[in-house]
């Protein structure tokens, strides 16, 4: 799913650099943005490692901190549970090949899961998860599943439009970040049939993508 968060990282293509006449101010720019992103990511994540014991490990999100695309699932799997990361296994590999079908740079994505134990009260993970969104100021959210998308609804995020599970295709979120529904990826990995569903609705992020300004 690309690098880890706690980490320098190349900008995504959609970089938050503009504002400057010369390209020297605008990486500047862009570099204390990242700087900023990657500090309140590491914050974060403290948070939720002393928010946990030996038996409950928080499974971290993955990928550029100022991404482009913001992936959600539900829940962590056991796979993740073991490594701290969210989208480690077969989840992480089937959306990697998805990627790059859809000639989307892994490094432009970043990925979580609603819940980060899996057992937690569901206040403090809408809270977590508000406060990821807003690190990351993503372009668009590819909700995954029923159950993600009822919770992104309960965010009650700024500005934020409730999701349309049947809308089919791209839509709003907030003004600045816009929203795609597919089924849940965990469920979609053993079934042929599931697998084409899968598919046939995250494949909208291939033209999403392509039209994305590379500035």
């Amino acid at each position: 799913m690309g690098p880890s968060s706690h980490g320098h990282a190349p900008p995504p293509r959609g970089a938050r650099s503009a504002g400057s006449a010369g390209s020297g101010g605008a990486d500047e720019i862009a570099d204390r943005y990242l700087k900023k992103a990657i500090a309140e990511i590491n914050a974060l994540a403290d948070e939720l490692a002393q928010h946990g014991d030996e038996l409950h490990v928080p499974v971290l999100g993955s990928g550029h901190p100022l991404a482009d695309v913001f992936l959600l699932k539900w829940t962590p799997q056991p796979s993740e549970i073991q490594e701290g990361v969210a989208f480690y296994g077969r989840s992480g590999q089937a959306l990697l090949k998805s990627l790059q079908r859809l000639h989307v740079d892994p490094l432009a994505v970043y990925g979580t899961n609603c819940l980060k134990f899996g057992t937690e009260d569901a206040d403090d993970a809408r809270a977590w998860l508000t406060r990821e969104l807003h690190i990351v100021q993503p372009k668009l959210l590819v909700a995954m599943g029923e159950q993600a998308v009822a919770f992104v609804d309960e965010l009650r995020f700024p500005l934020s439009r409730p999701l349309d599970p049947s809308a089919g295709g791209i839509q709003a979120f907030t003004a600045t970040i816009e929203a795609l529904v597919t089924p849940d990826i965990d469920g979609s990995l053993d079934e042929q049939g599931a697998k084409t569903r899968f598919w046939n609705a995250f494949k909208t992020l291939g033209p999403w993508w392509a039209e994305l300004p590379p500035y």
